[in-house]
């Protein structure tokens, strides 16, 4: 991958959803529900992709750390896929067609059941995304490298309780945005293994 795309990887889908948290109804009502449901249904392809920054940084670091972070992002974008379908596209679907109720409030807690395993994890890949580039960068980009870990970190532990809210949430995903592009802008590109030459057949 070049590296003008690992940089946009890293910061363009926390970006994205820092924009669709600034119109994020804070209540869920008849009024609301309509874009509460629709900026949910943007969010089925926006969240999975907060785990691009986490594999741009470990990409190419050993099969055996880039699988971990693969599967976490798995499980991340997974199980919170459950709290986006639930909480907000069933949520504000069922307010518009039904109205309040409390279908609405055991839709909700479901969907904060399910979505632990997978905020965790994101935390998880945060960790490991940044202990990695503070091992790899080299001189003075692991100060860099520290800086963007702190940020990371501490973004996914804000994005354990914040979701993409106004102002926590939003502040949350610019956050995330500066910190993996900070990570992805001074971990070394991965060397690209070159292919083997065939040896002559003797004749």
């Amino acid at each position: 991958m070049p590296r003008p795309a690992a940089l946009a990887a890293a910061a363009l889908p926390p970006l994205l959803l820092a924009g669709v948290g600034l119109t994020h109804p804070t209540v869920l009502t008849p009024e609301t529900a309509p874009w509460w449901r629709d900026l949910h249904v943007i969010g089925l392809v926006a969240f999975p992709l907060l785990a691009l920054g986490p594999w741009v940084v470990v990409r190419g670091r050993g099969r055996v750390l880039e699988g971990v972070v693969i599967v976490l992002g798995l499980v991340y974008a997974c199980f919170y896929t459950a709290l986006d379908v639930l909480a907000g596209i069933g949520g504000g679907h069922e307010t518009m067609t039904l109205g309040p109720g409390p279908w609405v409030s055991t839709l909700f807690s479901i969907a904060d059941q399910l979505v632990v395993p997978g905020v965790y994890a994101y935390l998880a890949t945060a960790v490991i995304g940044g202990v990695t580039a503070i091992l790899v960068a080299p001189g003075a980009g692991r100060a860099v490298a520290v800086v963007g870990t702190v940020l990371v970190v501490g973004g996914a532990y804000s994005f354990l309780t914040s979701h993409i809210y106004y102002p926590v949430g939003v502040l949350t995903m610019v956050v995330l945005a500066v910190g993996w592009t900070a990570l992805a802008v001074v971990v070394p590109s991965p060397v690209r293994s070159s292919p083997r030459r065939r040896q002559p057949v003797p004749t």
